[in-house]
């Protein structure tokens, strides 16, 4: 077999991973090429929300800001190192930059300035948009610089194996399974930019599109240590057709609607938890700000997300938004100040919600149409779905693995965000993780060091394992073994969680990982063997994720994105069961990261490590000049 060799491999093709090719030739390291499952797959170009945010540094009119500041707001939410979110502070106006000179149609006013708006967790007017698609269209002019630059891209690969030293200290290359013939080939890589995204594929009820699974597996087989796996989001979405129904999908009032599995028995279930309706459309409007769900808003606008949870998991019914008419009973003059005047300001006064959608979003109604979903004769079915996670892998200053050198994730699989982080800072944190591991890589790593004898050493090892596997029969249907996985990690690792559905669940995670592990890869065509490989590294994501979620509950109690119930919690609400009690959380973790790691047994292994401040930087030109020059920025002579 022929093995492709090169500097630097790029797996994954997402915006991070696109802006990691480009900037890598930009700085001259031309030695690299793109493996992805499709340049039309993954979560960045599927994806998007009413007004998809990218959050950067204020660059609007006299309100104030900083790197330093808008890192402190980063690092408000605890459990994240100070100089990685001053990293993402200062280099965002660089990446965005980049994008805007891609031709990525961000706004700006006459006179250059580009505007911008709060989001969720955000102080300042730093978020922007190009819209629903504002990741779609970074894909698509990345996409076209990678074009024009010529570097080489190979599609229809999926990756299954990344390959280590002998002493599991650095990544060496991969293995991919080519979709389209079922055969495996091989790359010897200097340096591995692993943009893999986050863990869509482990659950059941997700806004994660349906072609994007994650890879995250792959570098916890290969000893890459992790960070605040238990951290992360989750928020109201359409089901039929993936998306978020945040911003002004909630600010136009819908009428919340629940229905039998048949579609019969319609109510609306949110008005047995409300005083009033006009107390209920309050918070919906609420939820249009802070539509992830944050134990930080219990009680408060999550509780929407609770009593929709209830109506689907619990009592087994359909959620359904309704946006044709307005209740008899809506005064949109009985609504608090901030609704109203919202309202007011923007001439979306109309009597029903579709109607004030049109007024504020036209597109949000044209984007559903364009799915089949007309929201002027039928309802939109919605659940609270897995939507991003905030960990990921621990990547250092320049996102490189903190413990496997020569890999690099950027992107969502690295977990730079902590504990909550303002919307849109992942699109941000993808592109500076692209711009900081290939200036790494072109300072340090442009020279290919590894023997190629070892490396042909420890690639014959891996494929006949591989090889091997291929000669024995598969008995397991990968289809139901990727259901019944996907079942368990949304019925105990979403937002509401229990240690006795946790426990449950890692042991049943653990006898699933013994069989699929166990079973063969005969007689698959290529599809299969690509799926069947894959639900391998899903399942070890799968023990690690439940792994840290158990220490969360355990340590922690509620924060971010999940509540922890407990007998000795404080009560949600009043109209919900005695069993609705939320754990408090511990706020001394948020000084800590926790941190995930293949232990010398071989299973997972947890510790803490504390949270690095925010660096107070007073430099001095002439020596940080000098320093630059001399590459000591990097920790060492470049």
């Amino acid at each position: 077999m022929e093995t492709l060799r090169v500097n630097t491999l790029v797996i994954g093709s997402g915006a991070s991973g696109l802006a990691a090719a480009v900037r890598l030739h930009a700085l001259g390291v031309t030695d690299c090429v793109v493996f992805t499952e499709g340049l039309r797959m993954g979560t960045s170009i599927n994806t998007g929300s009413d007004k998809q945010t990218y959050y950067k540094l204020g660059m609007y009119g006299a309100e104030p800001d900083s790197p330093l500041l808008m890192a402190r707001d980063l690092a408000a939410g605890g459990s994240l190192h100070g100089d990685i979110a001053l990293v993402e502070a200062a280099l965002s106006p660089l990446a965005f930059g980049h994008l805007v000179t891609l031709g990525v149609p961000f706004p700006h006013d006459p006179c250059g300035q580009y505007i911008g708006y709060k989001t969720d967790h955000d102080p300042k007017r730093r978020a922007t948009s190009c819209g629903p698609y504002t990741s779609r269209d970074m894909c698509l002019a990345l996409t076209a610089e990678l074009k024009r630059r010529g570097i080489p891209v190979r599609e229809h690969r999926v990756a299954v194996k990344l390959l280590t030293d002998a002493g599991g200290t650095r990544t060496v290359g991969a293995v991919f399974v080519n979709s389209d013939s079922g055969e495996f080939e091989c790359v010897q890589a200097e340096n591995i930019v692993f943009a893999v995204g986050g863990p869509g594929g482990l659950y059941e009820t997700s806004v994660y599109p349906k072609v994007h699974t994650g890879a995250i597996g792959l570098a916890l087989e290969a000893g890459a240590k992790a960070c605040n796996l238990a951290e992360s989001q989750f928020g109201l979405a359409s089901i039929k057709f993936r998306w978020n129904v945040s911003g002004s999908y909630m600010q136009v009032l819908p009428r919340f609607v629940s229905t039998d599995r048949d579609g019969g028995d319609a109510k609306e279930f949110l008005r047995e938890y409300f005083a009033t309706p006009s107390e209920m459309y309050d918070a919906i409007f609420l939820k249009g700000y802070q539509w992830p769900f944050a134990a930080g808003h219990v009680p408060g606008s999550s509780l929407i997300d609770i009593f929709t949870y209830i109506e689907t998991v619990e009592r087994g019914r359909r959620v359904w938004l309704d946006y044709r008419t307005d209740p008899s009973d809506l005064d949109l003059q009985a609504l608090n100040e901030e609704t109203r005047t919202y309202l007011e300001r923007s001439g979306a006064l109309g009597d029903s919600p579709l109607k004030r959608l049109a007024v504020l979003n036209a597109p949000a109604i044209e984007l559903y149409r364009k799915h089949k979903i007309n929201l002027e004769s039928e309802m939109l079915e919605i659940a609270v779905c897995a939507q991003h996670n905030n960990g990921g892998l621990a990547g250092n200053l320049w996102w490189e693995s903190v413990n496997l050198k020569h890999l690099f994730p950027v992107g969502e699989v690295n977990g730079s965000h902590g504990v909550t982080r303002p919307g849109g800072t992942a699109l941000n944190a993808g592109q500076v993780g692209a711009f900081r591991a290939s200036e790494f890589i072109g300072a340090n790593y442009r020279e290919n060091t590894f023997p190629q004898e070892q490396f042909d050493a420890i690639l014959e090892k891996e494929l006949a394992l591989l090889n091997a596997l291929r000669t024995i029969p598969a008995a397991l249907d990968w289809k139901s073994e990727r259901a019944a996985m996907q079942h368990r990690m949304s019925r105990a690792g979403a937002f509401v969680r229990s240690t006795e559905n946790v426990t449950a669940a890692l042991d049943e995670a653990y006898k699933q990982a013994a069989s699929l592990n166990g079973d063969g890869l005969g007689n698959l065509d290529a599809q299969s063997l690509c799926e069947a490989l894959r639900n391998r590294q899903l399942c070890t994501a799968h023990i690690y994720y439940l792994e840290c979620i158990l220490m969360q509950i355990d340590y922690i109690g509620s924060r971010g994105g999940s509540i922890v119930l407990s007998e000795n919690g404080c009560a949600i609400h009043p109209a919900l069961e005695a069993k609705w009690r939320m754990a408090e959380e511990k706020t001394a973790f948020r000084n800590r990261l926790m941190i995930c790691g293949r232990g010398a047994s071989g299973y997972p292994e947890i510790s803490w490590t504390p949270c690095r401040p925010v660096p107070e930087t007073d430099g001095w030109f002439e020596t940080v000049w000098s320093d630059f020059r001399a590459g000591k920025i990097y920790g060492g002579n470049a």
